[in-house]
This record gives C-alpha cells, sequence and structure tokens, in this order.
C-alpha cells in the first residue's frame, strides 16, 4: 500500500539529521523504525520553535496516525534533509508530510511519510481547538 503526498501543502520547515551507524540495521541501510524517528524529529523542532510545544499537563499534540513510503535506502554515513509540509487545517487538527533526502542527493526523496495531527487536552482527553497561534501559523503559510 503506498500513499500519495497531496501536491496542495505548504513547506513550514527544513533541517538535516546526521545518520548514525546505530541506525544501521542487519542489511546493512536505515532501519525502518528510523524513518518514523527522522520524521518526529523534525515535526516536534518546528512545534517547539513555533512557540506552541506540548503541554502533559494541559493541551498539546498527538498523532492519530502516520505512514511512511520507503522508496530508496538510507545507508551511513550521510545526513538526512528532511523537509516538513502541511495541508488540511480543521478545527483541532492539521496534517503533516515530510520528505527525506541527502544533503548530497537533494533532489532525490528516499521516504516520504506523514501524520495526521489532533490537538488534545490531555487532562480530558478529547480533541481541543487549535490554539489561535498555530491556526494563524498554518494558514498564513498556506496563504503565502
Amino acid at each position: 500500500m503506498r500513499f500519495d503526498i497531496p501536491e496542495d501543502k505548504t513547506l513550514v520547515y527544513t533541517m538535516t539529521m546526521p545518520i548514525r551507524w546505530g541506525d544501521m540495521d542487519v542489511m546493512g541501510h536505515v532501519n525502518n523504525t528510523i524513518y518514523f524517528r527522522f520524521m518526529e524529529i523534525i515535526r516536534l523542532e518546528w512545534l517547539r520553535e513555533t512557540g506552541v510545544p506540548a503541554n502533559p499537563e494541559g493541551l498539546g499534540p498527538v498523532i492519530v496516525n502516520a505512514f511512511c513510503n520507503f522508496q530508496t535506502e538510507l545507508r551511513y554515513p550521510g545526513e538526512v534533509l528532511a523537509r516538513l509540509y502541511t495541508t488540511d487545517v480543521g478545527r483541532s487538527s492539521f496534517d503533516t508530510y515530510t520528505l527525506l533526502s541527502r544533503t548530497d542527493d537533494p533532489d532525490t526523496i528516499y521516504a516520504s511519510g506523514g501524520s495526521r495531527v489532533v490537538w488534545v487536552d490531555f487532562p480530558r482527553r478529547k480533541s481541543a481547538p487549535l490554539p489561535d497561534m498555530l491556526r494563524e501559523l498554518l494558514t498564513a503559510s498556506a496563504r503565502a
């Protein structure tokens, strides 16, 4: 099964991450779980930089689904170039998509993935409206 990455998406964040020796599996390439870790890292760094990090005592993001399409193998050594996109902003949710390349081969997509992020009131265990600041950031980025 393959999931399509939408054309109508907004680039919101870019970062690089090292491929570590410990990221490799017995087959000599980056283990599939590490691709999800790369996507988690860029998503959390972007949220931290926006000023709306998770607050376990109050409100914050929860991933309700995630996927990864593996196109070609990442191998050590090297650096991953991760690009985070957002789309489909709703009352309490939005979608993220990540494209993973190598810094020495930025035009080749090694993997693409995405997730649905839902803003949650943790004490109530219910979805909550996106913070105004985050909603404004997401919708302003989409208009740019």
